[in-house]
Formats: structure tokens, C-alpha cells, sequence
């Protein structure tokens, strides 16, 4: 599975050519402080790559969730919706937002490697 970054904070996990799972960065979690709430998709909706797809508050601020590839929502991790502070403690991993089945799959490969994301995190 390929990690894979967004200029906004995403971390995308490609389990394959069209399905992914999507969160948010350990920096956007540093910056953000103790998260408090997360608004997620609904299943079955569709976004196109750049949109808002949800909304993380925390104690200092809110920030939107861009959808990091055009697709439909798979699911949405409802352990989060339940425990936001997930988000904190494994941004990376259990603290997941939502999965997507991709529409266009090449948008996967376009995305910030590890390398490339921390150099472009620490000049943010």
C-alpha cells in the first residue's frame, strides 16, 4: 500500500489502482491542537478532486477536509465520528476519515510522496 500527500494536509493510502483511504496529516493534527469534532461525508456521495468533503474543529480552529482525488465515498470512519480525539492520537492509522473509490485513478499516482510532502510541510 502507497502513502501518498496533499499540499492541504491529506494522507492518502492507495489500496489499489481506484480505492483509497484518505486522513489527516500528523502535521495538520500538530497545527489543528486537540480535535474536538469532525463533520464526514455521506456515503455515496461524489466529489470531484479539490472539493470539500468535511470539516475537523478543534479547540483552536476549524479546517476543511479536501477531497484529494475525484470519486464516490465508500465509507467513513464512524469510530471517529464517535472519538474525534482519534485524530490526535493516530492521525495516521485508526483515525482515518473516509475511503473513495476513485473516478480518476491517475490522480493517485499525481499526489506528494513522503519526500516530497515533508519538504514542502516543513517551508509551510
Amino acid at each position: 500500500m502507497t502513502m501518498k500527500y496533499t499540499k492541504d494536509h491529506e494522507w492518502v493510502q492507495a489500496h489499489d489502482h481506484a480505492s483509497v483511504t484518505v486522513g489527516i496529516t500528523q502535521h495538520a493534527q500538530d497545527a489543528l491542537g486537540d480535535v474536538v469534532f469532525v463533520d464526514l461525508p455521506e456515503v455515496g456521495t461524489t466529489f470531484e478532486q479539490g472539493e470539500v468533503a468535511g470539516v475537523v474543529e478543534s479547540v483552536k480552529a476549524a479546517a476543511d477536509v479536501f477531497m484529494p482525488i475525484s470519486g464516490e465515498i465508500v465509507a467513513v470512519n464512524e469510530a471517529l465520528r464517535a472519538d474525534p480525539s482519534l485524530a490526535n492520537s493516530a492521525p495516521e492509522s485508526e483515525g482515518w476519515f473516509f475511503k473513495v473509490r476513485a473516478s480518476v485513478p491517475d490522480q493517485i499516482a499525481a499526489l506528494l510522496d513522503a519526500t516530497a510532502y515533508k519538504a514542502f510541510a516543513d517551508n509551510a
